[in-house]
């Protein structure tokens, strides 16, 4: 490929490596400033005799790409909050009880049935400087304040420290926040938070714009979900749209569509660049057209609320304006991996944000796959040949993003090209009148010959994806993938395109083994689930749920309300697919069960058991009413579980008592699942 000759490339793959060996191995400051000096200096001192001896040049280029690694360290540890002295990780040693905060609101973040959720700074923890991203939870059962961005809020509440997924195959959402900088959550209520004072800043002004213009456009009298659509669809603001239509459009396939990326910047780009041709082509008009493409792009960014997929596509635009302004020609592949190097530069993070990541293995596979697929036929009708075009681009972005799709949410759509096809010509005329109405709302309430139009339109888009979602049996759920399959796909993915691109004997051989690796993969992962045996018990506040699996088979024990709804249980679901395995059996729960030689005992809250029985292991479930002293003397066994249908206060009376008599006490609610 010829993008591999581009010089940055190089330097741009060690860079890559040096934050992700970051986040691997987590090293001292010292060692990573120590390592990036040395290796700059040696550089220094190559560079000035390699005139004179040509062969240290494959040494210069080594050490050049150990530079470029050591500099993307370098990059992700000065970015890392957590590395500053005042951070309040370093300064809260006892999570879980209460302290008192002074933060800074800086977003809305979509509220959960039981809070309302802000993203804010903390500037103060228990008096003290303290700096770092947290998640204020307010109770909604309390009359909230009215909170809104750029206050600074004195709170009292309890703080906790992320938790690590408490069943296994769930999503692991403390590792999504730490990606975010995001190390723990206070909780508090309405009474415990007091405003102090407001903080004006660049935040605060684009959301009180923001507010002026939903206000506006609500006051304009366009329908709840018409209105949430829309707020999704210009100003990136997901947080007010129901689950029902979050779910339809996953269903449909297109849930990018209520994210904004390159097609919503694109379109704003074209909208601008059309507003400003009466402006003249001569040196200071260019300059001044420049000056307005790239502050209006970026105003829109920090409007959406600057997220990883808007950040790209502006940063990309920004590149295409900068070289038509110079009258180059821009060189697309170039332009995607200096604008993905200058995000990385300065917001490294985002490598791990499955936005970021979506959003530029789609743009890179349309540039790459998308004009093989589009020689496959040219019709010569310009209706046909524009939905040919429409197909093309969304099965070359499909294709790219598929495996990464499939392992982080286990489901495919089946009908995505229909959903394309129907929604993106809509898309755009939504798009156009949206603008339209957004630049009004700016200033009064939107005209009703303005709003009723685009109310029809958002309306029949969300009809269409309903439509197209209620086809569920197109729906492929429930996949198992692995992080091995993941890497083994991309790259067979990746030489079997680069065969089709240039069809040699060699290019084929690598094809074919690429493909034959994945499936050693996948033999490998099932012959690993195949080799082994476990028992779990779940963390389950309201319901018991116990899981046996010998191999692939698994038998799941639980009551008849959880056994019926199985298919629906997303805890046991991740499990499954996690484990490339299979539900073979449905049992109620016993008293005694067997596995491994063990005999474990299942006590509940009717405390009617075998009394002539000698287990090794008892599980205690629903609060059963007993004495935890004359039972550990009457069975005397080797550990004791108490799953999360137990109370809290029962618990813990049972764990001091299992830890005078120094046998091991398992509460999930406390330390998640237990495996045996």
């Amino acid at each position: 490929m010829k993008i591999l000759q581009f010089p940055l490339i190089k330097i741009f793959i060690g860079f890559l490596l040096g934050i992700l060996l970051f986040r691997l191995i987590n090293p001292q400051p010292i060692f990573v400033f120590g390592s990036l000096g040395v290796s700059v200096l040696t550089l220094s001192v190559i560079h000035y005799y390699i005139t004179r001896n040509s062969s240290l040049t494959y040494l210069f280029g080594g050490l050049a790409l150990f530079a470029s690694v050591m500099s993307g360290m370098t990059t992700a540890l000065i970015h890392k909050d957590s590395f500053r002295h005042n951070h309040y990780t370093h300064q809260i040693l006892d999570y879980d009880k209460e302290h008192q905060l002074k933060l800074l609101v800086n977003e809305k973040l979509k509220s959960t049935p039981k809070n309302n959720r802000f993203l804010c700074w903390a500037k103060e923890v228990d008096a003290k400087t303290s700096s770092g991203k947290i998640i204020l939870n307010v109770a909604k059962k309390d009359s909230s304040p009215n909170i809104k961005i750029g206050h600074i809020l004195k709170v009292s509440g309890v703080v906790y420290k992320n938790a690590q997924p408490f069943n296994p195959g769930l999503f692991d959402y403390s590792r999504y926040l730490e990606n975010q900088e995001i190390y723990a959550q206070i909780y508090s209520k309405s009474h415990q938070i007091k405003p102090e004072n407001y903080e004006p800043g660049i935040w605060a002004s684009f959301s009180n714009f923001r507010e002026t213009i939903i206000s506006n456009l609500r006051n304009s009298h366009i329908s709840k979900e018409e209105l949430n659509v829309l707020n999704a669809l210009i100003l990136g603001q997901q947080q007010d749209i129901s689950q029902e239509t979050l779910k339809d459009y996953q269903y449909a396939g297109a849930v990018h569509v209520l994210s904004v990326s390159g097609l919503h910047v694109g379109f704003l780009w074209m909208f601008i660049t059309f507003i400003l041709k009466p402006i003249g082509n001569s040196k200071k008009g260019a300059f001044l057209k420049l000056g307005i493409i790239l502050l209006s792009l970026w105003s829109f960014a920090v409007l959406a609320g600057l997220s990883p997929s808007i950040v790209r596509s502006v940063t990309m635009f920004s590149f295409v304006a900068i070289g038509t302004h110079l009258k180059r020609t821009v060189n697309i592949y170039h332009t995607l991996i200096v604008s993905m190097f200058l995000i990385l530069l300065f917001k490294p993070s985002f490598l791990f944000d499955v936005g970021f990541q979506l959003s530029y293995l789609a743009l890179f596979f349309i540039l790459w796959l998308e004009p093989v697929l589009s020689q496959l036929w040219q019709p010569k009708n310009r209706i046909i040949r524009y939905c040919w075009n429409i197909l093309t681009v969304s099965f070359a972005a499909q294709i790219g993003t598929m495996p990464l799709s499939i392992y982080y949410f286990h489901q495919f759509p089946g009908l995505f090209f229909i959903t394309n096809l129907l929604i993106l010509p809509l898309l755009g005329f939504i798009m156009g009148i949206g603008v339209i109405a957004i630049l009004t709302a700016t200033f009064h309430t939107v005209p009703f010959w303005i709003v009723k139009p685009l109310e029809g339109l958002i309306s029949l888009l969300n009809f269409l994806i309903h439509w197209v979602a209620s086809f569920e049996g197109f729906i492929i759920r429930n996949i198992s993938f692995s992080q091995e399959m993941l890497v083994c796909s991309y790259i067979a993915l990746f030489l079997l395109i680069l065969w089709i691109k240039t069809p040699r004997f060699r290019h084929l051989f690598f094809a074919l083994s690429g493909i034959i690796a994945l499936q050693f993969c996948f033999i490998f992962q099932k012959q690993n689930t195949q080799n082994t045996e476990e028992l779990i018990v779940f963390n389950s506040k309201k319901n018991t749920i116990l899981v046996e699996r010998k191999g692939a088979e698994v038998t799941i024990y639980s009551n008849d309300s959880i056994l019926n709804t199985l298919d629906n249980n997303l805890t046991v679901q991740s499990y499954l697919v996690a484990n490339f395995c299979k539900t073979s059996q449905r049992k109620s729960l016993t008293n005694v069960l067997f596995f491994k030689q063990q005999k474990i005992l299942i006590i509940d809250d009717s405390c009617v058991y075998p009394s002539r029985i000698n287990p090794d292991i008892i599980i205690l479930i629903q609060s059963p009413k007993l004495n935890m002293q004359r039972l550990l003397n009457t069975y005397d066994p080797k550990q004791i579980i108490a799953d999360g249908s137990n109370y809290r206060s029962y618990a813990k009376l049972w764990e001091s008592t299992c830890l005078k008599a120094k046998i091991p006490f398992h509460y999930t609610n406390e330390k998640g699942f237990c495996k045996l």
